[in-house]
């Protein structure tokens, strides 16, 4: 993650080109990327699976992290639907996120990019970050 005073300078480009070098030099023939989109927040009900196809008129990608990787090669491999999964009580929710949720259902939290899903009767919230895993071919050569 870019602190946000630095974004936008070109570090992100330049930490993933450093990154494949140290695969290159250990014999590695690909570097694989677990993809948090940082757009998919402005859509969280859109299905992962739907927004990662996303694309502008040229073809890139819509999503600016995602377009990153595009323009240094990188190349989609999956969907990871529930790469980090965060359970805890509803009022554990309520105090991480500052709302209440007086229902069972799911709803919209800032910063996630999907639903939380809240079930009153088992006073539990469940939330399922997804990821986007990309490859960067680091062969040299044929």
């Amino acid at each position: 993650m870019v602190i946000p005073d630095r974004r936008g300078q070109g570090l992100s480009p330049a930490i993933l080109e450093a990154m494949k070098a140290v695969a290159s030099r250990h014999g590695l023939p690909d570097l694989l990327a677990p993809v948090r989109p940082t757009w998919k927040p402005r859509h969280p009900r859109m299905p992962f699976e739907e927004y990662v196809r996303w694309t502008q008129p040229d073809g890139a990608p819509v999503d600016p992290w995602i377009r990153v990787h595009w323009k240094l090669g990188a190349r989609p491999l999956a969907v990871a639907p529930a790469t980090v999964t965060v359970t805890g009580t509803v009022a554990e929710w309520e105090h991480w996120t500052g709302m209440r949720f007086p229902e069972s259902g799911e709803y919209v939290v800032e910063g996630a990019l999907q639903p939380v899903r809240i079930d009153r009767a088992k006073d539990e919230g469940r939330y399922e970050d997804p990821s986007y895993w990309m490859r960067h071919s680091v062969r040299s050569g044929p």
